[in-house]
């Protein structure tokens, strides 16, 4: 595969972030979803993908994120312009 090696890690959001990780996915990444909790699973392009549900409002979620983010080649973020994913 042409990305085997290559780690991902998609924030959860609408169609182009899940569909961009699905490809990486398809191709050989390995590619980590990090979803809301309790939130319904309405994603359609998961295959291949591994999913972990994070609370980014607390202190302990965010620790959790920037973990997998320091050990991750890329980092899908699906949030529109003006919106920020603050990990202080």
């Amino acid at each position: 595969m042409a990305l085997r090696g290559v780690k991902v890690v998609e924030m959860a959001g609408l169609a182009p972030a899940p569909f961009c990780g699905k490809i990486l996915a398809d191709f050989g990444a390995s590619v980590i979803r990090v979803d809301k909790p309790k939130s319904p699973d309405m994603d359609r392009l998961c295959r291949g993908k591994r999913s972990l549900a994070v609370d980014l409002k607390k202190p302990e979620g965010i620790g959790i994120v920037k973990k997998l983010c320091k050990g991750a080649d890329v980092l899908i973020e699906p949030y529109r312009r003006g919106k920020k994913l603050t990990l202080r």
